[in-house]
């Protein structure tokens, strides 16, 4: 990359550094879970040695670490301010598995050695040429036999129609001079587009697209998609292309529902089954252009492995993972061990209609069970108990629902436990890197966002963070709740009833207890504390 253009680049994630959070679709154990379910077997994350290329302040490699004390991670930034962010980071987690380094990807060579794990999130689409060929070869020469690659990048069609905000939005707020600048010029061309565009027109349609995204994100998003000097999308079958001129083959995506074709209805599957020939690059193709895909999340492995990898799912793969799943029935009421029709909501709002009272036993054990993930044989138990029905009756539908609700994307899956708790125990515990990172947020931060067990972010409540520091394992509910009268009294805290003040020592010491027993059950269904 030519120096000024690496010296732009830079200045826009100095200036404003990217927000640093986890991804949920990069985790390492996410990754391993996938591999597994198309043929692979890939390192177990405990000890695994991870890369991620485009680090910034840590906030998507840090909780690996903290959850895998005895693995490695390294991760690389052009930032020297963001990379000085995930420094103190990792001071103040108190954290020594993990490097943080101001390093340009092109220049990693084999002295790194290999990683089981190599992630790249929000970069290749953002530099040149160049550094893409670097991050491809990063990837492939830097890759141990079994790892797994995970790239996320813009693609083609959907990027076609955002080119047109993205070119509007650098003619007016390009050439201004801070990022601050830029923004509010760019704005306000995109509100001149809407309020003049006809009606009828592709504008129009584009605009009516974009403008929420416009809207609901935070600048650094706008600034580093829509304003940067390099955003450079591409097809899907391009990018697999330009990964196996490197020696990579595709194995499938971070978000696998996108995958299947029986998500599309009979009148796009019959066709394209047809049409692509067996081939699942080909497949995925032809449904971004259907669904008009603006973002992709790949893995890729070594080719040496692509003849082991199968997309057709097996029993005996789901017999060896853990399942996890949410379930509300609408309208607030209980599953009912019967043969009526019961529409549910499930993990990320998906909509299912439970039917059989196999169907309900699942749906009702998964979801007592969240945030802990159950493997099959524990969940077949608690299908028996719940329907009173022979294993021998109610197996087959088991695992054909948990095929069904895989391929719809209503389930999460890792190769061990989460470890989670499944219930609050005497000594409610968060693991301590967790309790020390809200050490550098300011007091006056009326909330705090940290990483839970499934590598998401979660927004605590003030409640939840005054005693997040206390879940040592070694404080006891009454002592919890003794600190927040403690709180109270020092006027850091309120406790309100019917809009007043309680003061009443008696009254405060019950709502305390009533509080800290609600606080937990929160922790605990946020993935936070751990068994």
């Amino acid at each position: 990359m030519p120096d000024s253009l690496t010296s732009t680049l830079t200045s826009y994630y100095d200036a404003v550094p990217y927000d640093s959070h986890p991804f949920p679709q990069s985790a390492v154990e996410h990754l391993e879970a996938l591999a597994f379910l198309f043929g692979l077997d890939a390192p177990v994350p405990h000890t695994a040695r991870v890369l991620e290329l485009g680090c910034a302040a840590g906030g998507n490699l840090i909780p690996f670490a903290v959850r895998h004390p005895d693995a490695r991670a390294v991760g690389v930034d052009l930032s020297r301010v963001q990379v000085a962010q995930g420094v103190a980071a990792l001071d103040q987690a108190g954290l020594s598995n993990i490097e943080l380094k101001t390093f340009n990807i092109a220049e990693i060579d084999a002295s790194w050695g290999q990683f089981d794990y190599i992630v790249c999130h929000g970069v290749y689409s953002w530099v040149p040429g160049p550094v893409q060929d670097a991050i491809l070869r990063v990837c492939a020469e830097n890759l141990a036999p079994n790892g797994v690659v995970y790239v996320s990048y813009n693609v083609y069609p959907g990027w076609k129609a955002r080119e047109i905000v993205r070119d509007a939005m650098i003619l007016r707020g390009g050439p201004r001079d801070t990022p601050e600048e830029k923004l509010s010029y760019a704005r306000g061309m995109l509100e001149f587009l809407e309020q003049s565009a006809r009606p009828d027109s592709v504008l129009k349609k584009t605009l009516d697209e974009a403008m929420p995204i416009v809207r609901n994100s935070g600048n650094y998003y706008l600034l580093h998609e829509f304003l940067e000097p390099c955003n450079e999308p591409c097809y899907f079958k391009e990018f697999v292309a330009r990964a196996e001129a490197r020696g990579l083959a595709y194995l499938c995506d971070a978000e696998p529902s996108t995958m299947f074709v029986q998500n599309y209805g009979e009148k796009v599957r019959d066709p394209l089954l047809r049409e692509c020939g067996g081939s699942q690059v080909m497949m995925e193709q032809y449904l971004d252009f259907l669904v008009n895909r603006t973002f992709r999340q790949t893995l890729l492995v070594k080719q040496g492995n692509a003849a082991n990898i199968r997309y057709r799912l097996e029993v005996p793969c789901l017999r060896a993972l853990e399942f996890a799943g949410i379930f509300r029935v609408d309208g607030g009421d209980a599953l009912t061990m019967d043969t009526r029709e019961q529409p549910c909501t499930a993990l990320r709002d998906l909509k299912v209609t439970l039917r059989l009272p196999a169907h309900k036993a699942v749906a009702q054990a998964l979801d007592a069970s969240y945030p802990c993930a159950m493997s099959t044989e524990s969940l077949l138990a608690a299908v028996v108990t719940l329907t009173g029905e022979p294993r021998a009756a109610v197996e087959p539908i088991v695992m054909a629902m948990l095929e069904e609700l895989l391929i719809l994307g209503a389930l999460r899956i890792r190769r061990t436990p989460v470890q989670a708790a499944g219930t609050v125990s005497a000594l409610p515990q968060v693991p301590a890197p967790v309790r020390r990172a809200l050490g550098g947020v300011p007091a006056s931060q009326a909330s705090a966002v940290v990483c839970n067990q499934w590598h998401e972010p979660v927004a605590l409540t003030v409640l939840e963070r005054s005693l997040l520091p206390l879940l040592d394992g070694a404080h006891t509910h009454e002592a919890l709740a003794a600190f927040l009268i403690d709180e109270v009294r020092a006027e850091r805290l309120r406790f309100l009833k019917d809009e007043q003040p309680l003061t009443d020592p008696s009254a405060l010491h019950a709502f305390a207890q009533e509080q800290v027993a609600q606080a937990l059950q929160s922790l605990r269904r946020k993935a936070l504390l751990t068994a």
